[in-house]
């Protein structure tokens, strides 16, 4: 199975379909009435779709095990057809299209199954996904906006040449997968005066995002979040919290970082860990929702 555990769990939902048709109008009438032999149509078939449903994961090698929360099975009879649509919705880091399809073909079997006594030529058609919701895809940013980010690598021994970054270079590979310019990459030493100097000099010139890594710990030399906050104008402490929460269910020592986030002006400021897993994990906590920042404070002062 793919791996999924850098995904964030959020509402999810498909809305499947599958067409039962029948020869004719008898079937129909058979199935309205509740008189076919084997049983009440629609009930059994329904049963056998909330079944199908949480069993897809059983069936499908490649789906995983996930909460179903709420599923519908409804019917809609036009002409000598029976539309079959499912919905489902859980809670989880992937969607539920498969185990909607899944139910829908479960549905439409279980009806050819119960009605090929009465009638010898039902077809099924059309087993497809009607809609889907949830996910990053339902949050990436607007297309008409085309921001700009500067990245900015607080560290000692790499500004001495004595190490590699890394960690910046992940958070700017992880920008540019959400079209986002990279304006500037800078790597300083852990000093205040300077940092102070970058986020200023940057914040001047219109940055939409400027993205600091590294000094964010509690070793002396971690300065980055104690030089930061006092230029910052509004905070932010969601941004904070969700990267918190999605670190500490991957490694006990999240808890220990002491992330930032917060607007200068329409500047967006995040200091995020120096580590590349603990700056890789950042991004994946907080983007592309955090972009909805910028269509917030769309307006006559936005600056692109």
């Amino acid at each position: 199975m793919i791996n999924i555990t850098h995904k964030s769990t959020t509402l999810r939902k498909a809305i499947a379909q599958a067409i039962v048709k029948v020869s004719s109008e008898e079937t129909i009438a058979a199935i309205v009435d509740k008189k076919v032999p084997k049983g009440d149509v629609f009930e059994m078939a329904k049963v056998a779709g909330l079944f199908a449903a949480k069993r897809t994961a059983d069936m499908i090698p490649d789906c995983h095990p996930l909460p179903i929360e709420y599923t519908s099975v409804s019917y809609d009879i036009k002409g000598l057809e029976v539309y079959v649509l499912v919905e489902i919705h859980t809670i989880y880091k992937t969607g539920v299209e498969v185990e909607a399809m899944h139910a829908a073909s479960v549905v439409a079997l279980t009806m050819y199954d119960m009605l090929k006594p009465i009638d010898k030529n039902i077809s099924i058609e059309q087993i497809k996904l009607v809609e889907k919701k949830g996910g990053k895809s339902d949050f990436s940013k607007d297309k008409t906006l085309e921001l700009k980010a500067a990245v900015i690598v607080c560290s000692d021994t790499i500004s001495a040449g004595q190490k590699e970054d890394k960690a910046g270079k992940v958070i700017i590979s992880k920008l540019e997968q959400y079209h986002v310019s990279i304006q500037d990459y800078l790597v300083i030493p852990d000093e205040k005066e300077e940092i102070q100097s970058k986020l200023k000099d940057l914040t001047a010139q219109g940055i939409n995002m400027v993205i600091f890594t590294g000094g964010t710990g509690l070793s002396p030399r971690d300065i980055t979040p104690d030089s930061i906050r006092p230029m910052i104008e509004k905070e932010v402490p969601g941004i904070e919290e969700a990267i918190r929460n999605y670190g500490q269910q991957r490694m006990p020592y999240a808890m220990l970082s002491r992330s930032v986030a917060g607007l200068i002006g329409n500047t967006l400021v995040l200091a995020l860990p120096g580590s590349t897993k603990g700056s890789e994990e950042c991004m994946d906590a907080v983007f592309p929702a955090v972009l909805h920042v910028f269509k917030v404070l769309e307006g006559p002062s936005y600056r692109h």
